[in-house]
């Protein structure tokens, strides 16, 4: 193992693997360092779906660069990627507006409105008899978020030059010199991407950026009646979350009309989303709690919210497979956080949980930063 690298990059989650490839197409000698023996956080425990086009100004320039990436990586890498686009299901006239005022502004084909009978073909029967239309979201991916990670790892690691440490966990950094839990290494340039645990190394960065933990509450659903959703689906819930359809002009009467009829969903700050994996099981979500430090104990109550929600939009009882609580980083001040930590250290956090959908543009905007 070499001593002595060009870039080190501690985490070896979906932005700190953007980072490294971002360096490796630059022909610097890259280093990643991972205190656990695999990636076992937020990059494995999301929906899988990279989120284009419910971006809006740089979040959208950036996923568009994302994308690109994801495809080009993706076929490297001999993994699950795919142009399925996104599903957005109107259930009311004021989510059916969003989806207008939304589809208008951008380029023809970008958000194409579906009827409530193409939006059931692509659900499958039967899908709730409330849905009034939607919209096919044409850019959005999906990956499978339990091998994405690891595959881009494995095909990075047989790259000349990337060499992974495992079981290494970073200690800090002085004058070039990283430490870690296994000796120290040499680098030119260390980015340290962490995510929440960005207030563990460098807490007055965190403090000053308001970085604390989102806490998501998710499981995995035997496919109904053995359906194959393509798309990635979102709901209501998530046109007042993502900010191209929360700034439309139209996001104003939904969010209304969701707090009056649908308080519970309000109350757990839920996005109803869910994303079909290749073996057919549904991942399903997710509510969103705010803190410091995350309890690690789920309310079946608010699991049981999220569930009966999904069940209706599909018109079936869903059975759980297992369950989890994913945490991300987040913060009211940025979506995402890059700033020094010292001479020659960087810190990199994504804080509006798109890791998935806008890592692998950032990597190319902190690279180029450094050019």
């Amino acid at each position: 193992m070499s001593s002595e690298t060009d870039v080190l990059v501690v985490g070896a989650g979906i932005a700190g693997l953007a980072h490294a490839i971002a360096a490796h197409e630059r022909g610097l000698r890259v280093t990643v360092i991972e205190r656990d023996i695999r990636a076992v956080g937020a990059s494995v425990r999301n929906f899988g779906h990279a989120c284009v086009t419910a971006q809006s100004g740089e979040l959208l320039e950036l996923a568009r660069i994302a994308r690109g990436k994801w495809l080009q990586y993706g076929a490297l890498a001999g993994m699950f990627v795919r142009e399925t686009g996104g599903l957005a299901v109107a259930r009311t006239a004021a989510e059916a507006a969003v989806l207008e005022e939304l589809s208008a502004s951008r380029d023809a084909g970008q958000v194409a409105l579906l009827t409530a009978a193409e939006v059931r073909e692509h659900l499958g029967e039967p899908a709730d008899p409330a849905i009034v239309g939607g919209a096919f979201l044409r850019d959005d991916l999906r990956v499978d978020p339990r091998e994405a990670v690891g595959a881009l790892a494995a095909w990075l690691a047989d790259q000349p030059g990337v060499e992974f440490r495992w079981g290494t966990a970073f200690l800090g950094a002085e004058d070039g010199v990283v430490r870690t839990t296994r000796g120290e290494i040499r680098a030119a340039r260390t980015i340290v991407c962490v995510g929440h645990d960005l207030d563990h190394v460098f807490p007055e960065l965190a403090a000053a950026g308001e970085v604390e933990r989102c806490g998501l509450q998710m499981a995995l659903v035997e496919a109904p009646r053995g359906i194959r959703i393509a798309p990635a689906v979102l709901t209501g819930t998530s046109m007042l979350r993502y900010p191209a359809f929360a700034e439309t002009a139209a996001a104003e009467a939904l969010r209304a009309e969701m707090a009056a009829s649908h308080p519970e969903l309000v109350g757990i700050g839920a996005n109803v989303m869910f994303t079909q994996r290749p073996d057919g099981t549904l991942v399903v979500g997710d509510s969103h709690r705010y803190g410091a430090t995350m309890d690690p104990f789920t309310e079946e109550s608010t699991s049981r919210v999220l569930l009966d929600e999904i069940g209706r939009i599909l018109g079936t009882e869903l059975r759980v497979v297992q369950r989890w609580q994913g945490v991300y980083a987040s913060s009211p001040r940025q979506p995402y956080l890059v700033a020094e930590a010292g001479p020659g250290v960087t810190a990199v956090s994504i804080t509006s949980g798109v890791g998935m959908t806008i890592s692998l543009g950032v990597a190319q905007k902190t690279l180029s930063s450094f050019d």
